[in-house]
Order: structure tokens, then C-alpha cells, then sequence
């Protein structure tokens, strides 16, 4: 499991306030950097949150935009809809294990994304992402630490490492056609920082530790209500051992190459 990278305070000095403190009207726009309340946004650009935020309505990402939601909790009333080639970051600030406060009320719903990266967060409903990824740079995709009360549905992501772990889910999980098909090459940013927001360089070749499905430890269990399915990933579907993987926990059907899982 790879490393995250945070926006760093460079980054927040560059860019600039976009909405108002205020609970806005219904519509809003971001290209910089976000706090406080505010009714549905559109990310234009890269929009980032620099201290806590409310958003009444849907988050919604534009094609090739980034929204890096790390740090500062974030709530989304409604639900978070990700364009073509776009980058989302949600959660991620607590320890591994640890659910945090972030939340999103109803759907996370990606298509063709860059990547999401979803971790220490509840959402209301279903997390489903269609296609995307990238073969020109390496990329994570991590869905970790998440009470969900929906299904995760994750189809044909083309890029580096993704795994669901340690998730609770309160509906089915589907995992079908995700593909690894970059490593990291000889870049040491790809340890020590991580792949958020701009990747890192990459090689050919499937990351090993990619199709991670798995609880971590005893201690963090991947609780799963209802069917775990998984079918024609590269490679397989794995619980890795060596990365500190557990079986699953699912009280519905295991299927395809989720059934040793």
C-alpha cells in the first residue's frame, strides 16, 4: 500500500479564495482554494481544502480537474459526481483503522476518472467508478477505511496499484476488469511522498501488490454484508500477507476471484 501525498503549503499559497464563508446560493464554482459553507460546486481547476467545509448539494468535479479534500474535514450533503480524467481526494486524516469525520450523504460516482482516493470516511451510499486511470504516469487507488452504507463498484480502473481495504460495507462489492499495468520506476517520490496529486514516473508492468481486496490484520476487518465479486482483474484479486492482509469478511457469497478471499 503506497504512500499519500498531501498538499503541502506551497500549494495553498498559490491558489486563491473562491466561494464565501457564507452558506452561497445553489450553484458555485472552485479554482483554488475552499472553506466554510457553501451550497453545490463545480471544481474548475484544482480546488482545495484549506479549512473545514460544508457543502449543501453535490460536489461535482469537471473533466481533468483535481479536488483535494485532505487535511481539513469535508461533508457533502449530496453527492460527489467525478468527470473524465478527473483526480479526488476525500478523508485520509486519521491513522489507518480510525474512521474520521469526514462524510459524503449520498453517492460517490466516478466515470473514467484519473483516480479516487477515498479513506477514513462514511458515505451515505454507493461508491461506483467506471473506467479511467492513466498508463503515462503511476497512480494509486485506494479505497481504504470507509464505512459505506451502499455498494462499491469499481469496473475497468487501467493504471498502477488500487485496492479496497478495511472497508465496512453495508451493501455488495464489485470488482471487475481493473487493470495494473505500470509499476514504479527508479523515482524516490513514489516512496517517500506518494502519488497525489501529480503521480510519479512509471515502468511498464503490473505492480504485484495491486488487486489488494483484503481486512488489515484481525485488528481492521473488511466487513462486507453483502456479495464480494470479482472477476478478470490483472493481476488476480489478492489478500497479501506481506503487506498485512487479512481475509475479508463477507456474510453473502464470495465469487470468481474473490472465493478464496
Amino acid at each position: 500500500m503506497k504512500l499519500l501525498l498531501l498538499f503541502g503549503s506551497a500549494l495553498v499559497l498559490v491558489l486563491g479564495l473562491t466561494g464565501s464563508s457564507a452558506l452561497a446560493g445553489s450553484k458555485e464554482t472552485c479554482d483554488g482554494a475552499i472553506s466554510g459553507l457553501h451550497g453545490s460546486v463545480t471544481v474548475t481547476g484544482t480546488c482545495a481544502v484549506v479549512a473545514p467545509v460544508t457543502i449543501h448539494g453535490n460536489l461535482t468535479l469537471d473533466h481533468g480537474t483535481v479536488f483535494a479534500g485532505f487535511g481539513p474535514e469535508v461533508h457533502v450533503t449530496g453527492n460527489v459526481k467525478v468527470g473524465e480524467g478527473a483526480l479526488l481526494a476525500l478523508g485520509y486524516n486519521r491513522p489507518a483503522g480510525v474512521l474520521g469525520p469526514d462524510t459524503v450523504g449520498g453517492n460517490i460516482v466516478a466515470n473514467h476518472p484519473l483516480s479516487l482516493y477515498v479513506g477514513n470516511m462514511t458515505v451515505g451510499g454507493n461508491v461506483v467508478s467506471n473506467g479511467g486511470g492513466t498508463v503515462h504516469r503511476f497512480y494509486n487507488f485506494p479505497i481504504k477505511d470507509n464505512k459505506i452504507g451502499g455498494n462499491v463498484i469499481i469496473h475497468g480502473w487501467t493504471g498502477g496499484w488500487w485496492g479496497v481495504i478495511a472497508n465496512t460495507v453495508h451493501g455488495s462489492v464489485d470488482l471487475s476488469r481493473n487493470t495494473s499495468v505500470v509499476h514504479p520506476a527508479d523515482d524516490p517520490a513514489c516512496e517517500t511522498s506518494g502519488t497525489f496529486p501529480n503521480g510519479c514516473d512509471a515502468a511498464p508492468g503490473k505492480d504485484d501488490d495491486s488487486s489488494e481486496v483484503q481486512s488489515r490484520g484481525t485488528a481492521n476487518p473488511q466487513h462486507i454484508s453483502g456479495n464480494l465479486i470479482c472477476h478478470g482483474n490483472t493481476p488476480s484479486a489478492q489478500v497479501n500477507p506481506g503487506d498485512g492482509g487479512a481475509a475479508n469478511i463477507v456474510d453473502g457469497h464470495k465469487i470468481g476471484e474473490c472465493a478464496g478471499l
